[in-house]
């Protein structure tokens, strides 16, 4: 069960006590569905039991234990906890039938997975002063709000320099806004760069840090190397592809299934940590730990997906997305070592499946950076 199979889940739950007329409140459109905060249990979390008591007039913990007892019923969820004054905390079954359904998500989806079904009717207006990383940030965010079902218009005190075009920059218009007391979306300016750092390391430089951090143009960012973190998220999508075409050479194409635990034990001089991973070249790097710990990193983060960018639009925050493309990139890298048949070894269904979801890690990747405005190359 995905975030999103999940959400319908508790939607579902939602509309069937209001069916029964054992709640009294209109069924929202969409019920979100998030990891645990620090300290919380289960794999799962959702305010909704609090997101209804306000239109029910009963308290949150009293819906929550309806929600919990339809909850429990359900295929796939084992338990329900309600913490606090009405979270719910999910706990999922275990089987590998989650990893599939995630993989086959996003297979449907493609660069669109974790993108709104739907528009929903918000309406949002970027303004910013005359600043290449306001601009940046807000051409990012125009992105990422209409991912989320927003119609947004995009608006600048003045024109833009004409060659900010080069960028893909570019405005709705430009003046005063007809909306009195219109916010500027306005983060720390960038210092001027030092050297011209292209379209997209620009891009990721000023998207990169927080809005309230000053960003670094320096020639870091042209350097192919693992501490070059735009490099790491292109490298690995663009590994993402030459795995499929390296599975082509040896017969087979990604199927998604049971993607069983890694069996194969590093050698003594395997470097199997991420981080100690990042300290070698990245073409050189070492099979991952045996058992279940890297496919579980790499699933993880790619259902976190939907959540990101629903807490990036929500916040205004892009460079949330920076940070989780890293994060996919960096799990995808522990695993891929694992994907291919090694040696005299044949191609089984466990290739196809872990094949399967590199390609799903190759798809977020590339969505996620086509929301950034950088392009996503297939090789490198």
């Amino acid at each position: 069960m995905t975030p999103a199979d999940l959400s319908r889940t508790v939607l579902r739950a939602v509309r069937h006590a209001v069916e029964r007329g054992e709640l009294s409140a209109a069924v929202p459109e969409r019920i979100v569905v998030e990891r645990p905060r620090p300290g919380g249990r289960g794999d799962y979390a959702t305010n909704a039991a609090l997101q209804l008591a306000g239109a029910a007039k009963r308290p949150p913990r009293e819906i929550a234990r309806m929600l919990a007892d339809e909850l429990t019923r359900e295929p796939g969820i084992t338990q329900v906890e309600i913490t606090g004054p009405g979270f719910l905390n999910i706990t999922l079954d275990g089987d590998q039938c989650q990893g599939q359904s995630l993989v086959r998500e996003i297979r449907a989806a493609g660069t669109r997975y974790g993108h709104a079904p739907r528009p929903t009717g918000q309406i949002v207006q970027l303004h910013f002063r005359r600043d290449l990383r306001a601009a940046v940030w807000c051409d990012a965010l125009r992105r990422i709000l209409r991912s989320q079902g927003a119609l947004v218009r995009h608006t600048c005190e003045q024109e833009l320099p004409a060659e900010w075009a080069a960028l893909g920059l570019r405005i709705d218009a430009h003046g005063t806004p007809p909306a009195p007391g219109l916010a500027l979306t306005q983060p720390v300016p960038a210092p001027e760069p030092t050297t011209d750092l292209g379209p997209d390391a620009t891009r990721w430089a000023l998207l990169h840090a927080a809005a309230h951090d000053r960003p670094r143009l320096t020639d870091d960012l042209l350097v192919q190397h693992e501490d070059n973190p735009l490099f790491r998220v292109r490298y690995a999508h663009a590994r993402t592809h030459a795995l499929t075409r390296n599975a082509a050479d040896l017969g087979f194409t990604a199927d998604p299934g049971p993607v069983t635990a890694i069996t194969a034990v590093p050698t003594a001089t395997a470097v199997p940590t991420a981080t100690a991973n990042r300290q070698a070249p990245l073409a050189n790097r070492q099979a991952p730990l045996a058992g279940q710990a890297p496919l579980a990193n790499l699933q993880a983060t790619l259902a976190d997906h939907p959540r990101v960018l629903a807490q990036a639009a929500h916040h205004r925050a892009p460079d949330r997305l920076t940070r989780h493309l890293i994060a996919v990139a960096d799990a995808f890298l522990d695993l891929q070592p694992a994907v291919l048949p090694q040696g005299d070894e044949k191609p089984e269904a466990a290739h196809r499946a872990r094949l399967a979801l590199a390609e799903a890690a190759g798809t977020v990747l590339a969505g996620g950076l086509s929301l950034l405005g950088i392009d996503a190359p297939e090789h490198l």
